[in-house]
């Protein structure tokens, strides 16, 4: 791109270039045209081109599931006044994921601060520095054209350092428009941001002496161990160590595994409780694991206590957990590898039959709630669709390196519970994760969880791999709030396939009042028939009322089609998702 630099914008493109980023997922104003434009010079040289969501958060949730898919930096970008404050719950929801995302929001030029401009936001005005200060991880106004370059670069630093996260840089029209003092960019940016290798060897070892002489060892797998999955399961295979995992984490692996003892925290299962508390388990080992509510089983003492090893390179993880007796800080690969090396673990250790003698009580999808009918099995035609047997189903119906992305609500509590594909992992990398990604075959989010992020994470992960079937797994709450980003997949034409859990009610919501013994309010919606929707938008839809009707799909098709598929699925609304843990956080278990 030497050469090419017309105005500053250009200068933004030129990294984002240089990092291999493809897209800036936004919708466009007058305040960021000139962004637009230098985006416009690029796509026709092949570099990174828009793609125009529908409303700004759903860029950002775009640009966030293209993160998760490629290991790239998410880059979002709205116009000044409402298309920034609109794109606040996106950017709040990678900030409490920690996915590396650059934001870039317009300004009105300079001079005309103070004076009501049209959208204004600056300090004088609606302040959108302020607003995004603690959602993001590095935050500030460009006030001059000679800034830009080092802000970009720091913003670029902070986004993809851990703990990662959405980096703002609030820029006005006439400094996206100054020209540039010279033709090309001055820092290989790239080099700048591989990941150090930092390690606490001591804290490590230590690790290793206990994994040595613990008699009954479990870990627990977290959502920030993608990279040393392998490594990590063939330290299990090497102790004949059972693990767990963290709802975020389910995705690293496959639920087929013998020595896999569940899903624990929030939607989890009874087997992982079990395996925390078995008294002759003498170690826990957690890796990468926020400890958050939902990763800590809503802080219960069945991980909290004397028994606890911490291994993460978050800080902001570790200080949830002072009761452990020894933190190992360090990136989690880094710590894999080192453990690997001193316990003279075997490479690739192969997967054996079972190892040890599973709980009765396992509850993986196949062995608890609604038992395995399989929709050959003469269901009864009119009854609709039990969300336990559509988990099962898509499964099934849907290839072993599909992207499933489980909605906030009642999706992502069946999601976790009960979702489990055929034989995760056989075209990505060992444990179902693929290469470089975050989440695995299932991605979910964590903490902060806007309804709808699922929407425009698959339609971000699907443009970051054309290769892989996506399945977006939402609520009718959720399309009724998002579900606008649909036209969006459309435009693109891609191969996403949006499974609407349908059962006319805000559902964690009327679950949860009738759970907790609340009034039974404000929860309900009105029939709404999405596939009528969704053909609207220009994309193909179909209409489950049961479960044969699924199996008359014909899958192959729909994933050979350019263009998006909704599947309308009427569930049964009287089916209580797996939110028990909720309920007692909030203190209105029953």
């Amino acid at each position: 791109m030497e050469g090419q630099l017309h105005d500053a914008a250009d200068l933004i493109v030129a990294y984002l270039e240089q990092l291999g980023v493809e897209y800036v997922f936004g919708v466009p104003g007058g305040a960021i045209e000139p962004l637009y434009n230098a985006l416009a010079r690029s796509s026709r040289r092949g570099g990174p081109r828009p793609v125009l969501a529908r409303h700004e958060a759903g860029a950002a949730f775009m640009a966030d599931g293209y993160a998760r898919e490629t290991g790239k930096l998410g880059v979002c970008c709205g116009t000044s006044g409402p298309g920034a404050t609109n794109m606040i719950t996106g950017v709040a929801c990678a900030y409490d994921n920690a996915i590396p995302m650059l934001v870039l929001t317009g300004q009105p030029a300079l001079p005309n601060f103070g004076r009501r401009a049209l959208q204004e936001s600056s300090c004088t005005g609606i302040d959108i520095v302020a607003m995004f200060s603690h959602c993001t991880r590095y935050n500030t106004l460009v006030t001059h054209a000679d800034q830009l370059e080092h802000k970009l670069v720091a913003a670029l630093m902070h986004a993809t350092r851990t703990p990662g996260g959405p980096a703002h840089l609030s820029i006005p029209l006439d400094i996206l428009k100054a020209p540039l003092p010279r033709s090309g960019v001055a820092h290989d940016i790239k080099g700048m941001l591989k990941p150090a290798a930092m390690l606490d060897v001591q804290a490590a070892d230590m690790l290793v002496a206990q994994l040595q002489e613990a008699k009954n060892p479990l870990l627990l797998i977290g959502g920030s161990c993608g990279e040393a999955i392998a490594s990590l399961l063939d330290i299990a295979m090497h102790r004949e160590a059972g693990f767990i995992v963290t709802p975020d984490a389910k995705g690293l692996i496959d639920p087929r595994h013998p020595l896999f003892r569940g899903v624990f925290g929030f939607a989890g299962h009874a087997s992982a409780e079990m395996a925390l508390r078995d008294k002759s388990v003498d170690l826990i080992v957690a890796f990468g694991a926020s400890m958050n509510e939902w990763t800590s089983g809503g802080w219960s003492d069945a991980v909290l206590n004397h028994r606890l090893v911490h291994v993460d390179e978050c800080e902001e993880h570790l200080v949830r957990t002072p009761m452990a007796r020894l933190h190992v800080r360090g990136r989690i690969a880094a710590v894999a590898a080192r453990l690997v090396e001193r316990m003279q673990v075997p490479p690739a250790m192969p997967i054996p039959g079972p190892v040890l003698e599973r709980p009765a009580s396992d509850v993986r999808p196949q062995h608890r709630g609604v038992p395995p009918l399989s929709i050959h099995e003469g269901v009864n035609s009119d009854d609709p669709v039990k969300p336990q047997q559509l988990m099962q189903e898509l499964g099934r119906l849907f290839p072993s390196h599909t992207r499933y992305l489980a909605d906030s609500g009642n999706s992502f509590a069946w999601a976790i519970h009960y979702l489990s594909p055929e034989a995760p992992g056989s075209s990505d990398a060992p444990g179902g994760a693929p290469s470089a990604g975050k989440g695995g075959w299932l991605r979910v989010t964590m903490d902060f969880a806007p309804m709808g992020w699922a929407i425009g994470g698959a339609i971000g992960t699907a443009l970051g791999n054309p290769d892989a079937p996506v399945v977006c797994i939402t609520g009718d709450g959720s399309m009724l709030m998002n579900g606008q980003e649909l036209s969006a997949a459309v435009a693109e034409e891609l191969n996403v396939v949006f499974v609407v859990l349908n059962d006319a009610a805000l559902g964690m919501v009327k679950h949860g009042q009738r759970l907790a013994g609340a009034e039974r309010i404000a929860h309900q919606l009105p029939h709404t028939d999405f596939a009528a929707l969704a053909h609207a938008l220009g994309a193909q839809a179909h209409t489950i009322h049961c479960l044969q009707d699924l199996a008359g799909l014909d899958i192959d098709a729909i994933r050979e089609r350019r263009g998006p598929t909704l599947l309308d699925v009427r569930i049964d609304a009287e089916e209580v998702p797996p939110m028990s843990l909720r309920m007692r956080v909030l203190g209105t278990a029953v």
